[in-house]
């Protein structure tokens, strides 16, 4: 009896100690970065749907984070030039958001500045991993993902040839700042 007991009283001290959490998404920004092999850029926001994050003292362990594909933005261009680009980022040349209207991170552990799991993008999901710093309550980090791993190949100079100084690079740039609510 003592030891169910033991047992018992330690499950609830361990599982209290890990909290879940969300993304504050008013405090949070996720930047991303395209860039063409001239150095020319494009970049812009996209915001969480939703997230369901596990906390231990503070600190994310686990969880996940679905992105709102439609919420993408394009900073750099305003107006007609910037809807335009983004109908094009939206369509089947890139992300094909109608069909395919978030992407996901899942985190399967964080430690020692490395957040580590899968990304799934247009239905594609490979393992991912970036590095992190925790300051002040925010979460924050820079990090690539190759966009033809995740079908995403359009101008790409490793399937199209002769496309001169229109070849787009295959990474696509990411820097976060992540506030979690209540933090």
């Amino acid at each position: 009896m003592k030891t169910i007991l033991l047992a018992l009283a330690t499950s609830l001290f361990l599982g209290s100690a890990a909290l879940a959490a969300e993304i504050d998404v008013a405090q949070s920004t996720i930047k991303w970065k395209g860039s063409k092999v001239t150095g020319s850029n494009h970049y812009g926001l996209i915001s969480p749907k939703s997230s369901d994050l596990t906390v231990n003292d503070g600190k994310i362990v686990s969880g996940s984070v679905v992105l709102d594909m439609n919420s993408l933005t394009v900073t750099d261009l305003e107006g007609e030039k910037a809807q335009k680009f983004l109908r094009h980022m939206m369509n089947e040349d890139f992300f094909e958001v109608g069909k395919y209207p978030t992407a996901t991170l899942d985190i399967k552990e964080a430690k020692d500045g490395q957040m580590v799991g899968e990304l799934t993008i247009k239905g594609i999901t490979k393992p991912f991993s970036f590095p992190f710093t925790s300051k002040d309550g925010k979460y924050l980090g820079t990090t690539t993902f190759d966009r033809t791993k995740y079908g995403v190949i359009y101008k790409s100079g490793n399937f199209f040839k002769d496309l001169g100084d229109k070849v787009i690079n295959d990474d696509v740039e990411i820097e976060f700042e992540i506030v979690l609510k209540g933090e």
